[in-house]
């Protein structure tokens, strides 16, 4: 009998929400249907100035929730129309909603993971079990809340052969090593799209960069490339998890301070060299033994980063997840509804090795239609 399970993300590069519709009564599940949504131009901005301190976050926080969670709501609708399947037969949502805040282990210790999400709301629009709330209970076990994506990836990806790993270049990147005989593990290597996509933006009004075509015409500034790397994030050892929080704007102006008159397309440039040189240095220093890498998210669609991580990867293959079926704009939509399936089967993820949550935990809570 089939389990059927949507899946929603909406991860840091705050560009839209993406959705599957799967079976996850085969292994590995079968994806029925995928549909996204991109966000409004004033929900972005509001997603935006929510990840910083401003006035009146509450309630802004509230209407700005609500909008997103009515974005889900029609990709839940466009998923089940394209599946030929009613709301009734699906068990659940996995729903991650929009990270704003993500600070663990900081100031009381403890510190939060904060998600903007209204798994109530959704539930009654789309009549559907939501489940949510993933990252909090691995925060509260001691864990980095991040990233949670490496067992489905060991999971969905256990045929490869060889010693292979997992990219996701979203917002932030975040490296998943698939090894055969220390186990899975992962952690945030860095800044993934977020860097660039803000730069592109604010310089040529286009939500990103396509292909990486501005970068791959403009110059590396490598004084600026070692300032930048010399950051001690990338110096600290796994389990470790980033987000905007820290590689932001502010970030980026206090580094272009030092170096006035750099023009806007060598900046483009460099950031995106930021991101493969932080992506391909992780792989060499954690996961040596690697000779494959698998990459999704949106950073798979960049041309220019694709090959810049080739370039530094001599004997890696580097190539998209979709050379093992599974499109990039997929996987971590899927990764959710996963993380929905084994919350309802009350399965627990044993996430010490990605997260340095103390035990296995089940993630998530349920929010009946």
């Amino acid at each position: 009998m089939p389990a059927y399970f949507i899946g929603l993300m909406s991860g840091t590069s705050l560009d839209g929400v993406d959705g599957v519709l799967a079976d996850f009564e085969v292994t590995p599940p079968r994806v029925l249907a995928h549909a996204s949504a991109e966000f409004d131009p004033a929900l972005r901005a509001e997603l935006f100035a929510l990840n910083t301190p401003g006035p009146d976050e509450l309630h802004r926080s509230a209407l700005a929730t609500n909008q997103l969670v009515r974005t889900c709501a029609s990709v839940v609708q466009a998923l089940l129309a394209k599946a030929g399947l009613p709301a009734s037969e699906v068990v659940a949502i996995g729903a991650h909603g929009q990270t704003v805040r993500h600070r663990p282990g900081e100031f009381d210790g403890a510190g939060y993971t904060l998600q903007l999400n209204n798994p109530s709301m959704l539930a009654e629009l789309t009549g559907v079990d939501v489940i949510a709330d993933f990252r909090s209970r691995d925060v509260a076990a001691g864990g980095q809340g991040a990233p949670l994506a490496p067992l489905f990836h060991q999971a969905f990806f256990s045929g490869l052969t060889g010693e292979a790993s997992v990219l996701n270049i979203g917002g932030i990147s975040n490296l998943t090593l698939l090894s055969r005989v220390g186990g899975v593990s992962g952690f945030d290597c860095g800044p993934g799209n977020a860097l660039m996509d803000f730069w592109c933006t604010h310089h040529t009004g286009e939500p990103f960069d396509r292909d990486g075509a501005w970068a791959a015409g403009g110059m590396v500034h490598r004084p600026m490339l070692a300032a930048m790397l010399d950051h001690g994030y990338f110096r600290r050892p796994p389990p470790k998890s980033t987000g905007r929080d820290l590689f932001n704007r502010t970030w980026l102006e206090a580094h272009l301070a030092g170096f006035p008159g750099v023009n806007a397309q060598d900046v483009q440039a460099t950031l995106t060299e930021l991101t493969a040189t932080a992506c391909a240095q992780a792989l060499r220093e954690h996961g040596p033994s690697s000779n494959r890498l698998l990459v999704c998210g949106g950073g798979a669609l960049n041309v220019h980063l694709m090959a810049r991580l080739a370039a530094l990867l001599p004997g890696v293959r580097v190539e998209s997840t979709s050379a093992e079926g599974l499109p990039p704009l997929q996987v971590e939509a899927l990764a959710f509804a996963w993380l929905a399936c084994r919350c309802v089967r009350r399965e627990p993820l044993e996430l010490h090795k990605t997260t340095g949550a103390r035990g296995a935990r089940v993630l998530g809570g349920l929010f009946p239609r």
